[in-house]
Order: C-alpha cells, then sequence, then structure tokens
C-alpha cells in the first residue's frame, strides 16, 4: 500500500537528455589508430578503443564536488590505487593501464557530456556515479558504443544492459532488505507505516519499488516524501512523517539529507529507526552535531562489508590508502571503488587470456565471472545481464571508533523476500 504523488520530471529530463547525447554521440568517433597501435604492441591480441600504443585507458565519471563529493574522491582514489598496483605488476598483457578522470558535480549536463568526451578515447568505464545520468546514457551506451560501464550506481532500470553492469543488489532489493532488518530487528510490524524519503529520478524510485513490494507482502503502508538532490533541510519531510504516524523510515538520498533527516528526528523527539541506501551515509557525518543521533537511531545497508571489515583483503586496502593517501578519511566509498576496479581488472585479464581485448572481448570475459571475491564479504555472479550481481546485503551502523565509521550489525544476507523477488525496472 502506498500514498504516492507520481512527478516524473527528472525521468523525462533524463530522456531528453539521452536524446541529446546519442545526438552528439553521432560525430564522435574512436581514433581509427587506437587499434592498430594496439595490435603492434600485443602481436596476436586484438584490440580497439582505448588502447594506443602500450596503454589501456579507461574512463571514470565522478562526483567530487557535489551531493556526493566524500565519496566520490574515495571511489576516485581507491581506483587509481588498484591501477598502480595493477601496473606495478606487469599492468595487462604488457600494457600499462591508465584512469582518465572526470568531474561532473552531480549535475546531469556535465555528466552526459563528460561520457560524451571520454566514450570514445576509453575502453570502458570503471566509474560512473548517478543512477540517472547512467540511465541516460544507456541508449548510447547499449546502442553505438557497447564498452563496459562498472557505475556506482544501483537502480534496476539499469538491468539488462550486456555492458553496463551493477555491482551488488540494486536499491529494490537492498531496501527489501532493509525493511525486512526493520520488522524483524526494529519492532516494525504488520499494520503499521513506514515512511520513505527518497530522491526523485531512478535512484530513489528504483528503492521505491522495493519497499512497496515488501509492504505489499508484509502488510505494511509505505508513506513517501519525495525530494530533490538540492532539498538539503529534511524538517518538512519529518513533521510531515511525524504527523503520519509512521514507525520507521527507509531513505534513499544523500549523506547530507539522511544526517538532516536523523538529526531533526532526533531533536524533535521523533524516535524512531531510520535506515538508508547505501550511498545514504559518510562518515564524515559524526563529526557534525547530528553524530550521536546517527550512532544511536541510524543504520544503512549495504551491498559489501564496510571498509574496516575484519578480512585480509580489507586489511591490506586499509593499509595501502593510508599509505598513499594519509590525509583522507576512509569510507565505504573506498569498497565501492576498489570492489569495481578489482571487476574490471579481473575481467581485463581474462579478455588478456583469451587474445581479445576489445570492448566485445571484455564483456565477453565479464559473463566468464560468476564467483569474484574481492574480499569484502559478497560473492558477485555478472553470468546473467538480466540480474544483480548479488541479492545480499549488508546492516552497518555508524560508530566513529569503528575504522570508516561503520561497524557490521547484520552479515551478507538475502531476506526471504528479496530471493522470491525479481528486480525489474521501475
Amino acid at each position: 500500500m502506498s500514498t504516492r504523488n507520481t512527478n516524473r520530471t527528472v525521468r523525462v529530463t533524463a530522456g531528453a537528455l539521452a536524446a541529446l547525447l546519442l545526438l552528439s554521440g553521432c560525430s564522435s568517433k574512436a581514433k581509427d589508430d587506437d587499434g592498430k597501435k594496439g595490435d603492434s604492441a600485443a602481436g596476436e591480441v586484438k584490440t580497439g578503443e582505448g588502447i594506443s600504443g602500450k596503454t589501456i585507458t579507461l574512463g571514470a565519471l565522478t562526483d567530487m564536488t557535489g551531493v556526493y563529493a566524500t565519496l566520490g574522491k574515495s571511489v576516485t582514489q581507491a581506483q587509481q590505487l588498484y591501477v598502480k598496483q595493477l601496473n606495478a605488476d606487469g599492468g595487462v598483457c604488457g600494457y600499462q593501464v591508465e584512469l582518465t578522470v572526470r568531474d561532473h558535480g552531480y549535475d546531469p549536463q556535465k555528466a552526459l557530456s563528460g561520457y560524451t568526451e571520454l566514450a570514445p578515447e576509453v575502453l570502458g568505464f570503471v566509474q560512473f556515479i548517478g543512477s540517472p545520468f547512467v540511465a541516460a546514457a544507456k541508449p548510447r551506451i547499449d546502442g553505438q558504443d557497447k564498452g563496459l560501464v562498472l557505475p556506482q550506481a544501483w537502480s534496476s532500470s539499469l538491468l539488462g544492459s550486456s555492458y553496463i553492469r551493477v555491482i551488488g543488489s540494486t536499491y529494490d532489493i537492498e531496501t527489501i532488505n532493509a525493511i525486512d532488518f526493520l520488522m524483524k530487528e526494529k519492532g516494525l510490524k504488520k499494520g503499521d507505516k513506514v515512511g520513505h524519503v527518497y530522491f526523485e529520478g531512478d535512484y530513489g524510485e528504483s528503492a521505491l519499488t522495493g519497499s512497496e513490494h515488501i509492504a505489499k507482502e508484509a502488510g505494511l503502508t509505505v508513506v513517501e516524501q519525495k525530494i530533490k538532490p538540492t532539498d538539503n533541510d529534511m524538517t518538512a519531510q519529518v513533521a510531515a512523517l511525524k504527523k503520519a504516524g509512521v514507525k520507521a523510515v527507509v531513505i534513499s538520498a544523500g549523506p547530507r539529507q539522511a544526517a538532516s533527516l536523523v538529526g531533526v528526528a532526533a531533536a524533535g523527539g521523533f524516535d524512531v529507526p531510520v535506515i538508508g541506501n547505501n550511498s545514504a551515509f559518510a562518515p564524515q557525518l559524526l563529526a557534525t552535531q547530528a553524530g550521536p543521533a546517527l550512532e544511536k537511531n541510524y543504520w544503512v545497508a549495504s551491498p559489501s562489508l564496510p571498509i574496516g571489515a575484519d578480512t585480509p583483503e580489507a586489511k591490506k586496502v586499509v593499509a595501502d590508502y593510508k599509505k598513499a593517501y594519509p590525509k583522507d578519511a576512509l569510507d565505504n566509498g573506498v569498497v565501492a571503488g576498489w570492489t569495481a576496479a578489482t571487476t574490471f581488472g579481473e575481467a581485463l585479464k581474462k579478455a588478456c587470456a583469451n587474445k581479445d581485448l576489445t570492448r566485445q572481448g571484455v564483456d565477453k570475459a565479464l559473463l566468464t565471472l560468476n564467483a569474484l571475491d574481492a574480499g569484502f564479504g559478497t560473492v558477485q555472479d555478472f553470468s546473467d545481464p538480466k540480474a544483480p550481481s548479488s541479492k545480499e546485503s549488508v546492516i552497518l551502523q555508524p560508530d566513529k571508533s569503528a575504522t570508516g565509521g561503520m561497524k557490521v550489525i547484520q552479515q551478507p544476507k538475502a531476506s526471504t523476500v528479496a530471493e522470491a523477488y525479481t528486480a525489474t525496472a521501475p
């Protein structure tokens, strides 16, 4: 059940931007000599776009100045660290890997112009932050470009593409697992109302699909509050949810919105559990006035264990990251960046073994990765483009004493409802 305002402004805008992107892409072509240079450098290995001389170039479309600035920086630096270590080990097929980074500041025009600029020059994208922007670029990615894109975006609308591959559970599945946790551990029960604050567009609507699905299965009512990425003060939303009598809240937005929501609720005596999707937290928030409330009453559903996980791989990443970036904080953006870079790196190695480093060769290589473990708790299966690589979620809680500001409350797990659910485009 749901009380819903179906404003589709952002979706229409994304469609218009996608059309512009396709038109601009018609005049952008890869340099004809890229493949030839790659062939001569690698002997029998087939090459194409994104390979020139002895270099494989990958793209990264990030957010270092917008709503996900802190996470975007961590994602990018983790990937730069991975590439540095990969090159130190000899690279791939004798090629060195280079990462070309563009900051779009979570602006749709900048995101799509950045994609248009880099697409002809790179083998694929190891990063693309922002579900709405990836969805807008999807027609061109699936159409003329066909280069592998591993986005830091988990909208179910991205499923089904052979080239855009979501790593981990999509937002709808993640939200199902989040509400399952609220019901089993935080007192939410049949007949209750659950609030859902969400960004307009692909991210929020994908998450909302999940909350509506489990609400129907469990006898809950969803009370919606749709917001824009530019909305940072959640006072009105908290007031509306309190008046509606919700017993818990899901937030599918950015770290700033989550901090405002939890902080305002605590200040107003609205003592209900709040759980966010994986991109709705940054440890820097623990140093703000909302810090104590976040530690007390906020949880996060994540596709993987946190950066402070007790695994050999995670500990090595932490040590290496601290050495490379001693002044920067650790957060789960490091995990997302490292996991995507590892996935792309393994696909490149498989493609090398198959003697085909073309875009098509890398796409095919990814399909053979059906049990990839980057060391953060979940095993990823990329063999089916129609399905997310995992249905599991980890439940985390903010903790300023933990490495990366998050501690594990529930190990990787897929709820019964999530296991039976088939993710589809919203």
